[in-house]
């Protein structure tokens, strides 16, 4: 198993890319190059860990968590990650914090980062606003590293915001570079990415959009399904259509679910909420204006009712490619009969795949870590060697 992780770090030490202290804010700001180099180290490092190896390249410091939304299995995958090289996690409570009293977003971001390494940020509930703040961080940050306040910058992971959720795309496409093979055997595999009912609203754009924007770049034939007004961020659908453009494939929109999934090589059946509603709820959201809110909400779940048969279900599977799909989701899902009286995916169907869900799930400590890694290394092939030809345990047995 060894001499397959050799073989591993020598091929990465061939890889030049632009990772080096840069932040990871939105995948279509990478290079292929530096998408590779991710997705490497997180199988190396994955890898380490499975054979008992001590990646810990930290023996103190701070990665630091700002989660504006709830949040099970970023955030455990982010203080897993941290953990990993040797990184203790604190969490900032906003409301425990002087930001109640005013604290500007400069002082905050300075004042954190003294001994931090990392700040990762969950900010998807304003549209508009979560990816222009994680910005504002990096700005007041590099002005704090400049004039000597911090001894160094923290590197800025964006653990999901209004436009991109790069740690949940990455480890999506590391789950299906490791179901198919290899990047290049997901060229010609049809991907749906479809809206389904849920009984809920306001959830954000974010997945659909990071999945769209990242898997067009391989090769994929990438259809976007949903209900007419259910669009997304149309920037974003431009740089799809773009990538698959330049890299091969293809990229349709269609209205049916049923239509889209005929013969599908993947399916991820995922609701979110139509980018004016997403709008008009940032609006009111800022305005605090509950009863507006409230209002929206009812109008909203009484649109999604008229869509309750945009359920992927057995049905629905047997016309994927051989009937028998892979079923994707970021989680939690919308389960019909479990988690909710009608939702997402139909019970039987999701539990077919419930495993497969949790390793794809899986995937995200570990390209947390290797964002976290590359930012820091500028050889990162050349530090894993050391930590290999080292062997430090992780465990003493």
């Amino acid at each position: 198993m060894k001499m397959r992780l050799k073989r591993k770090i020598k091929n990465l030490k061939r890889l030049k890319t632009n990772l080096y202290k840069k932040d990871f804010l939105l995948t279509w700001e990478k290079s292929e190059k530096d998408l590779k180099m991710i997705l490497e180290v997180a199988d190396i490092l994955k890898q380490m860990r499975e054979e008992n190896i001590s990646p810990r390249v930290y023996d103190s410091g701070l990665a630091v968590s700002i989660f504006r939304d709830k949040s099970t299995r970023t955030r455990f995958s982010y203080a897993s990650a941290a953990n990993l090289l040797g990184l203790e996690v604190q969490d900032m409570d906003e409301e425990k914090s002087q930001i109640a009293h005013g604290e500007t977003v400069r002082e905050t971001a300075n004042m954190i980062s003294f001994l931090t390494d990392f700040i990762g940020i969950r900010d998807d509930m304003f549209l508009g606003e979560g990816n222009k703040y994680m910005r504002e961080v990096g700005e007041a940050l590099d002005e704090g590293y400049e004039n000597g306040v911090l001894p160094n910058r923290p590197g800025i992971v964006n653990l999901q915001c209004d436009m991109d959720h790069p740690t949940q795309s990455m480890a999506d496409l590391l789950h299906l570079k490791n179901e198919y093979g290899s990047l290049d055997k997901l060229k010609g595999k049809k991907l749906v990415m479809s809206w389904a009912y849920s009984p809920s609203y306001g959830k954000p754009l974010s997945v659909p959009q990071g999945i769209i924007a990242l898997m067009s770049r391989f090769g994929m034939d990438i259809e976007l399904a949903y209900p007419e007004g259910y669009d997304l961020i149309p920037e974003i659908v431009e740089i799809a259509k773009k990538n698959a453009k330049k890299s091969g494939g293809s990229f349709k929109i269609s209205h049916s679910m049923k239509e889209a999934v005929k013969d599908a090589d993947i399916v991820y059946p995922k609701s979110w909420a139509p980018f004016h509603i997403m709008q008009q709820r940032t609006e009111l959201l800022k305005a605090g204006d509950k009863k507006g809110l409230d209002a929206l909400e009812k109008s909203c779940l009484a649109e999604n009712a008229k869509f309750k048969d945009w359920e992927y279900n057995e049905e629905k599977m047997k016309l994927t490619k051989n009937a028998e799909a892979l079923y994707m989701h970021c989680l939690p899902a919308d389960i019909s009969g479990v988690s909710c009286k009608e939702g997402e995916v139909e019970d039987t169907t999701f539990e077919k795949f419930r495993l497969k869900t949790y390793h794809e799930a899986g995937y995200k400590p570990y390209i947390i870590a290797a964002m976290m890694f590359t930012n820091r290394f500028k050889n990162p092939g050349k530090m894993l060697g050391k930590i290999l030809e080292e062997g430090k345990k992780r465990m003493g047995v």
